[in-house]
């Protein structure tokens, strides 16, 4: 497995419980829908280190819907508004954005520059199963990771949760019905960073819908999931949840609590822009 943020994966004896290792930082999820959809879509995701030289893991594409149905595009409908040209859209991106939360996790994010192509990039990252690790330093979450001892196995320690409450709460706090607006109004200088990125066909929304399904793919757990050590790191005992593709892992390390909240809110902005529910995996319990 790949090392993975504060919870790295990877060498050296597990004990010191505490892992000193270099820690990375966050994702979550939606910014003005896609840009805020990255708020959304990528605060919802907690950095983790990048994984070393191991083979990209193949993320299954959202089912494709029939022939007799095409797709729409995301977004409500709304006035068209005067865009700048890209290079110049923080401005405009700080005053649409801004006006949607006031927590300082959002303020710390819009006080970046490129705040367009940043979003784009992490939603590209994450609708590859990739953690968008380098592009988000500034949201880094407080405090190091640490496992405890549970008999003779390691799980992590509940504290280490709560790193990422703050962040949960971010995305909580976004208006799901002005995040859509938002990423309607921006979605043209959204395509030309997209296009930048080397996707001609500037389909910025199928990145968007991709990268929302595989966050609501990612289990919510107890907490409790055991913890094998390795040199420096951990791993998964359990195969199925240590199969998952990195920033799904990403997200089990923000705990099941602030899981629950990324995925609830994720849901309502999918609804929002527009994403029929068939094409979002079943909620659990339904």
């Amino acid at each position: 497995m790949e090392p993975l943020d504060d919870l790295d994966l990877g060498s050296a004896p597990p004990p010191p419980l505490r892992d000193d290792a270099p820690r990375d930082n966050w994702i979550p999820i939606g910014i003005a829908a896609a840009v805020l959809v990255v708020i959304a879509v990528i605060i919802a995701v907690i950095y983790f280190r990048r994984p070393a030289e191991e083979p990209k893991k193949a993320v299954e594409a959202p089912a494709p819907v029939a022939a007799t149905q095409p797709r729409a595009g995301l977004g409500p409908a709304v006035d068209p508004i005067d865009l700048p040209p890209l290079l110049l859209t923080d401005p405009l991106v700080r005053d649409l954005v801004g006006k949607l939360s006031s927590r300082p996790e959002l303020a710390a994010w819009l006080a970046t520059d490129g705040l367009i192509r940043n979003v784009v990039v992490c939603v590209e990252n994450v609708a590859e199963g990739e953690t968008p690790v380098k592009h988000l330093r500034v949201l880094t979450p407080k405090g190091g990771f640490s496992a405890e001892r549970k008999g003779a196995a390691f799980v992590v320690d509940p504290k280490a949760f709560v790193r990422y409450d703050g962040h949960a709460a971010t995305v909580a706090s976004l208006d799901p019905a002005g995040l859509a607006r938002v990423y309607s109004l921006l979605k043209p200088r959204l395509v030309d960073a997209y296009k930048e990125l080397g996707h001609p066909e500037g389909d910025i929304d199928a990145a968007v819908e991709k990268a929302i399904v595989i966050l609501l793919q990612t289990p919510v757990t107890d907490g409790t999931e055991t913890l094998v050590p390795k040199v420096l790191s951990y791993r998964y005992e359990n195969a199925q949840l240590e199969a998952l593709v990195p920033v799904q892992k990403q997200m089990l390390r923000m705990g099941p609590a602030n899981v629950a909240t990324v995925q609830h809110q994720l849901r309502a902005i999918a609804r929002e822009l527009g994403i029929p529910s068939d094409r979002l995996p079943a909620q659990p319990g339904t």
